[in-house]
């Protein structure tokens, strides 16, 4: 690139300098802008269009940000409403991804999630938690 790239790469590094950046829910806000303006572009709603400029305003405007401390709050807030989704897919994941393998059963007490080796017939399942003893056929 040479020095011209070098110098506007620290120009940019400078810039940006004690700014927030981007984050889980700057990233959320740019995507929710481009699906809105994809939707306006083939439905052919012009509103729709100009809908989509409010979630990329508010990205920059957060990214550009030198108020960290209220960013990260924030973003602490988004994610932890976020966080049920976050493990029931993470969950849903991992199940599938073991679904050769391993079968799921739910504790009749506590109803805790247990994992247990598939083909292994008729077996007796204790739970870690409560220490309930229960019967399945994997």
């Amino acid at each position: 690139m040479g020095e011209r790239g070098d110098t506007m790469n620290n120009k940019w590094r400078k810039f940006m300098m004690g700014r927030y950046g981007g984050d889980q829910l700057s990233m959320f806000l740019v995507t929710i802008a481009v699906v809105l303006a994809l939707i306006a572009r083939f439905a052919h709603l012009s509103f729709l269009a100009y809908l989509s400029y409010l979630p990329l305003g508010v990205a920059i405007f957060r990214i550009l940000s030198k108020n960290t401390a209220k960013r990260s709050m924030e973003n602490y807030r988004f994610v932890m409403l976020l966080d049920p989704l976050y493990r029931w897919y993470n969950k849903t994941r991992n199940q599938l991804r073991d679904l050769k393998t391993h079968r799921y059963f739910r504790c009749p007490n506590c109803r805790i999630t247990l994992r247990v080796p598939r083909g292994r017939g008729k077996i007796i399942i204790t739970c870690p938690r409560c220490k309930t003893r229960f019967t399945k056929e994997t």
